[in-house]
């Protein structure tokens, strides 16, 4: 498959050029130049196909010329011992877990396959450096994923706060190749300085620069795996509309799905859940994207003004603004609906979910009585985070404390980054040089 820029047709460049050069250089970013029709391969699926066995048949349709069926195994074996999980919680309702990986966060999927993808790339001798924008909490999902991975350098921008999870014998200056930069600023600021660093190019071209956050299609389309997978496993007993309920920050998760809807996916509809900062809700609804001051709420990982992955929504209304407004369906939820959504899962169905999951649960709920959707219509939220990760505010909402587990105990851990500077180019460069 070949990549295009979404501000122009042209040039045309491979799946490998996309992932190690991630931005192109007018300044949008990388999507297919052409719809790749892949249900030939899984509607002969069922929920007996494993999720490695699905990555490995898709992965070579989606990536042509990238991988070959062969490379297509060995890497979904090197990325994966973990695989999401679809929870029947109710007539027409399911989730679709997606913290089964070691970090416990839905971003252990897209970045597991990034990082065996770039191994195979880099196996020649070259090297790569990623760099990525983090929350304190969730950068270490990204230092699991690539620590000790060959050829690659990582480099974690994050925002004030307590660093956790990173093991300090990573770190570049103990032999590993990990380098965690803290940022006095938000996490928008460390966004934007990742962009600002891919596009120096003299710094880029010098240390081979990539990025490890959903602006790479290297990152990005590994999520389309698990919506494939939760279709596989609903359908056989599918009766009616499909509708994924997705939590929406950066808006990587979204436009993966879409993606799989435009491959050949059959789905009816996808909820943009956000929280508060509701960033893309007039978007979708036809109005201009006029950014909003960052407000933060009690599920951070949505707090999100500008997301990353704006120029790709927009290539996607571009293309067909009619499609596109009757199948997105964006919903703004507010923290004291998110704390209610988590005692209302906890209370009906005995189950714990994260402040997040709680957001596109709230929001599948408040679509589905706007629009009146009746009882063919089947809703796959995504729970995006293991609740342990939020123990407080669960605690909070039921009023039950929450069992954590060991692995997550060991990711709280706290650590120091290797350099505290101001959100700045060349602060940037000074500290990342420093380390060589």
């Amino acid at each position: 498959m070949q990549f295009r820029s979404t501000k122009s047709m042209f040039p045309l460049v491979s799946y490998k050029d996309a992932v190690l050069n991630c931005m192109p250089d007018d300044g949008g970013l990388y999507v297919p130049c052409k719809t790749v029709d892949f249900r030939q391969f899984f509607l002969n699926m069922n929920k007996k196909t494993t999720f490695n066995e699905l990555v490995t048949a898709i992965a070579p349709s989606i990536l042509e010329g990238g991988l070959n069926s062969s490379c297509a195994s060995r890497i979904a074996e090197s990325a994966f011992d973990f695989k999401p999980e679809l929870i029947d919680i109710d007539d027409g309702l399911y989730l679709l877990n997606l913290y089964n990986g070691p970090t416990g966060v839905f971003k252990d999927f897209g970045i597991a396959f990034m990082s065996a993808i770039l191994e195979e790339f880099l196996k020649d001798g070259e090297q790569a450096m990623i760099l990525a924008a983090a929350r304190p909490d969730t950068g270490v999902s990204m230092a699991h994923a690539f620590r000790g991975r060959k050829g690659v350098l990582l480099v974690l921008l994050y925002p004030s706060g307590q660093l956790r999870g990173l093991d300090s014998s990573s770190f570049v200056q103990n032999g590993g190749n990990i380098i965690p930069i803290q940022i006095k600023g938000t996490f928008d600021d460390c966004q934007r300085l990742v962009i600002e660093t891919i596009n120096d190019r003299d710094f880029s071209e010098r240390y081979n620069v990539t990025s490890a956050n959903t602006m790479n299609p290297g990152r990005l389309f590994p999520q389309i795996f698990y919506y494939l997978y939760a279709f596989t496993q609903l359908k056989n007993k599918l009766c009616g509309d499909l509708v994924f309920s997705v939590p929406s920050g950066n808006f990587g998760n979204l436009i993966a799905g879409l993606y799989a809807w435009k491959f050949g996916m059959p789905v009816n509809g996808f909820i943009a859940a956000m929280n508060a900062n509701n960033s893309m809700g007039g978007f979708i609804h036809g109005k201009p994207f006029i950014p909003k001051p960052l407000i933060y709420t009690n599920s951070p990982a949505l707090d999100v003004s500008v997301p990353i992955n704006y120029e790709r929504l927009a290539s996607f209304y571009t293309e067909a603004p009619a499609v596109m407004r009757n199948i997105v369906y964006p919903a703004s939820i507010t923290d004291e609906t998110t704390l209610e959504t988590m005692e209302h899962v906890y209370k009906k169905y005995n189950a714990y979910i994260d402040p997040h999951t709680a957001v596109a649960f709230a929001a599948a709920m408040e679509t589905s009585d706007r629009l009146k959707w009746k009882g063919n219509t089947n809703i796959v939220v995504l729970a995006t985070g293991h609740p342990a990760r939020s123990a407080n505010l669960a605690e909070k909402a039921t009023g039950k404390a929450i069992k954590t587990p060991d692995f997550l105990k060991e990711l709280w851990k706290k650590c120091d980054p290797i350099a505290l500077i101001p959100p700045q180019l060349d602060a940037f460069e000074s500290a990342v040089a420093s380390c060589f």
